[in-house]
């Protein structure tokens, strides 16, 4: 089930129970800057993402009810510690995915140019990378997400259409990064194959010129992925939302 717009703004306002937005929004911005200038490769990026802001950052929620979590890095989880927390996620996607990992070092150069309120050490990012796979549970498949999905849709869409070439993998990217920047349209990921669907869709409005809209996306992206055609109309319109109307601060 695909949350509706009335389910995002309550599912955000129960989120917003400890940290401001805002801070989960810099922290994001962090964590796709960093993958930039990492140059990792968008699996990697994305698989970060959702390790980072799908479940690392929800479940820290009940962390802080729970009086059993001593370890320092947790309490209390400021900004600092959120983007060692970031590095740490593109840390084990990237060994995650057989590439070559980013080294510690690398992570600590980083950390250290852009991490303004905190030092930390080597010792450090080893040690968040043992509590950020506590909070895990040490699961982390990345097979499931919105990403892969995304990939395989526009590889299929190629084949079976010469509209396929039109329709940007850059532009799905740009879509993904703005969902996940906003604490109320990251919710999206929780229906990883829906939302796919719909970013495809989207992107073949905003980059397929007018004058070849002669593919029927929308039923195309229904029968591939078997998602209902109202979730994925409600998900586009949504995303378009969010894109092109003025945020609220």
């Amino acid at each position: 089930m695909v949350p509706s717009a009335h389910s995002l703004k309550h599912n955000a306002m129960k989120k917003k129970k400890g940290l401001c937005p805002c801070v989960r929004s810099r922290v994001i911005e962090f964590l796709i800057q960093s993958s930039q200038l990492l140059e990792v490769l968008p699996i990697v990026k994305y698989s970060a993402l959702s390790l980072f802001a799908d479940r690392f950052y929800p479940a820290l929620s009940s962390l802080e009810d729970s009086s059993g979590t001593e370890n320092w890095l947790l309490r209390p989880v400021g900004e600092s510690n959120l983007q060692l927390f970031a590095l740490v996620s593109l840390w084990v996607s990237s060994k995650a995915h057989n590439t070559p990992p980013v080294s510690v070092k690398t992570l600590k150069l980083l950390g250290d140019k852009f991490i303004k309120e905190q030092h930390y050490t080597k010792g450090d990012l080893l040690e968040a990378e043992m509590v950020f796979m506590q909070v895990l549970e040490f699961e982390i498949g990345m097979s499931n997400i919105a990403f892969v999905f995304v990939e395989e849709l526009l590889i299929q869409l190629k084949v079976v259409a010469r509209v396929g070439e039109h329709v940007k993998f850059e532009a799905c990217m740009d879509v993904m990064d703005l969902l996940y920047e906003n604490e109320e349209t990251s919710v999206l990921y929780s229906s990883p194959q829906t939302l796919a669907a719909s970013i495809v869709v989207v992107a073949y409005v905003v980059t397929v010129p007018p004058q070849r809209w002669d593919f029927p996306v929308l039923p195309w992206v229904k029968f591939v992925t078997s998602c209902k055609e109202d979730e994925i109309v409600d998900t586009v319109r949504i995303i378009l939302k969010h894109i092109f109307e003025p945020q609220e601060d």
